[in-house]
């Protein structure tokens, strides 16, 4: 029994210890089918700057799995530039996915490529990282060939924008003629329902009932309810202000009473036939009783003979009546002028709201603004430029406005080397725009030993030194070397800050800087642009300031050069 008991642990123990080893083995060879599915790779490690890159991942997995590739800007401090569609094939039971992407650098250097997660399902895959050398474009400076400076001339203006005039014209033209439309129904519609006086108002009624043939159309109820309330109304302009809102009965009734105050004198025989008119009204009305036409005429001139008497009878309006009735219309007057001029300036306020959606709509908001409000930036960049030269030796740049002279105090400490200090400016980093040109010569002594290869670093330190002085604040410097189109070698340092003025306040917007310095035997130019980064006007200004900038080389220079060439 024993016997049996240990075998029985042994069998266990060889079936337990042969499920482990299966159960790895099976382990190692799913892990390494699963890390077989993903791979990827990368046409070059090497590019210049601005050229494409294509990585491309591969993935062979189930046709039911959910494969979920990078996406944004997965890829720095390399930049995502393009992400191609996904290719996708079969093969047996399986999908194989291709996914390419375009990444660049637009600064040289040794980049780091990094590792991509891919997802397939719940798992997560790991590609392999590179490095990537991203090169200069090589630029021969010696074959560059100098030209002379061209003068300015005089261009002649645009030619006017008739589009852009018709963008504002149309819709003021649309808009006014739909107001025109709408002014002279409604003048038409005003004219029509001017109230004539009760007694022709009550004449021309007849008369239209007369032309509407309703008796010879047999439609008695309707002839009949036009000619009483023809009567009536006329009975509540001038007598009774009841009158339309009264039954028949009760307005004979009030009749009598104005009759009996001597407020009016009615004939008897007259409020009898009014009466008499009335009831065989209200049978035709309600009791559908159709009636002659010979009563129905002679019911007509009853009524017209009724008018008659009742105007007859009517009192003269005294001197207090008729002076009130002349305010009352004095203040209509004034009231529908005052109506008048508020649709007028509804109306214009519509239409200008219309128009400038509409060159919203069509030009942009920026356009519309400028249109508007002004745009000093824009008018600076857009106005006539000038091409001056500042200081000795001379920086040559073109500027929206001729830069002004100021005086710069030489610092003590390089007073004996310094021998001359031009500096030129305009504008200011408050109001978003500024560019300085400055040139220090140093006495023929310095000069004959050469200013030293860390001037410009020296220099460029000293500039922002002095912007921080003036108020820039969270500075960002970096630095590059520069060369101008004539292949004049330098260094430019860039970069961005806030700027707190003199009240304390800091401006909303950062303030971006280029700073271009340059050395010669005797001495030091510097160009410094400063701009609204955010502002497209200010950014196209400084990049045709510093575009345009040319030195005028020193003659010890240039000997030099030819006899190095």
């Amino acid at each position: 029994m024993k016997f049996k008991v240990q075998y029985r642990e042994n069998s266990t123990s060889r079936r337990s210890q042969r499920g482990l080893v299966l159960t790895f083995l099976l382990s190692i060879v799913v892990a390494f089918s699963l890390s077989a599915q993903v791979s990827s790779t990368i046409d070059t490690t090497t590019i210049r700057i601005g050229e494409e890159i294509k990585y491309t991942i591969a993935v062979e997995a189930d046709t039911t799995a959910l494969v979920l590739f990078p996406e944004g800007q997965s890829f720095a401090p390399l930049e995502t530039i393009d992400s191609y569609k996904t290719d996708t094939t079969r093969l047996g039971g399986q999908y194989r996915l291709i996914k390419k992407y375009g990444i660049t650098q637009f600064d040289s250097g040794r980049y780091k490529l990094p590792a991509q997660r891919v997802m397939i399902d719940d798992r997560v895959f790991i590609t392999d990282s590179a490095f990537v050398e991203v090169r200069d474009v090589p630029v021969d400076t010696t074959k560059q060939k100098m030209f002379d400076i061209k003068p300015a001339i005089e261009v002649e203006s645009p030619p006017f924008d008739f589009l852009r005039l018709l963008y504002w014209i149309l819709p003021l033209l649309l808009i006014g003629l739909i107001v025109f439309l709408l002014f002279r129904r409604k003048k038409r519609k005003k004219a029509r329902e001017k109230q004539l006086p009760p007694y022709d108002e009550a004449m021309v009624a007849l008369q239209e009932l007369d032309g509407a043939n309703l008796l010879l159309q047999n439609n008695s109820k309707a002839y009949y309810s036009s000619l009483t309330e023809i009567v009536k109304r006329y009975i509540d302009r001038e007598v009774d202000a009841t009158a339309l809102e009264s039954t028949s009965d009760e307005l004979i009734e009030r009749l009598q009473l104005h009759k009996d105050a001597g407020h009016f004198d009615f004939d008897t025989t007259t409020l009898k036939k009014l009466d008499a008119i009335f009831k065989r009204a209200d049978l035709v009305k309600f009791a559908k009783m159709q009636q002659e036409s010979g009563q129905a005429r002679a019911d007509r001139a009853s009524i017209e003979d009724i008018i008659n008497e009742t105007k007859e009878v009517l009192p003269e309006p005294t001197e207090d009546e008729l002076m009130e009735d002349e305010v009352y219309k004095e203040l209509q007057a004034k009231k529908e002028k005052r109506l008048k001029i508020k649709k007028a300036v509804g109306v214009a306020v519509l239409v200008g709201v219309v128009t400038i959606a509409v060159n919203i709509a069509t030009q942009g908001w920026e356009a519309v603004r400028d249109s508007l409000f002004g745009n000093e930036m824009k008018e600076l960049a857009e106005g006539r430029w000038y091409s001056s030269e500042y200081g000795i030796p001379a920086i040559v740049m073109d500027t929206p406005e001729v830069l002004t002279r100021r005086d710069l105090p030489v610092p003590e400490n390089v007073k004996e080397a310094v021998n001359v200090v031009d500096y030129f400016e305009y504008g200011s980093v408050e109001n978003g725009f500024f560019v300085g040109a400055q040139t220090i010569t140093f006495k023929p002594e310095l000069a004959k030993e050469g200013i030293s290869e860390d001037a410009l670093d020296v220099f460029a330190e000293d500039a922002l030194n002095n912007l921080e002085n003036l108020g820039a604040i969270n500075m960002i410097a970096k630095k590059e070397s520069f060369s101008t189109e004539a292949g004049i070698d330098g260094l430019k340092a860039y970069g961005d800050f806030n700027f707190k003025n003199e009240k304390g306040k800091i401006l909303k917007n950062k303030v971006a800087y280029e700073i271009l310095l340059f050395k010669q035997n005797n001495g030091i130019q510097m160009v410094q642009v400063y701009f609204e980064n955010e502002d497209f006007n200010a950014v196209s200004m400084k990049d045709r300031v510093i575009n345009s900038v040319e030195l005028e080389i020193d003659p010890a220079q240039q000997k030099q050069k030819k006899e190095e060439n």
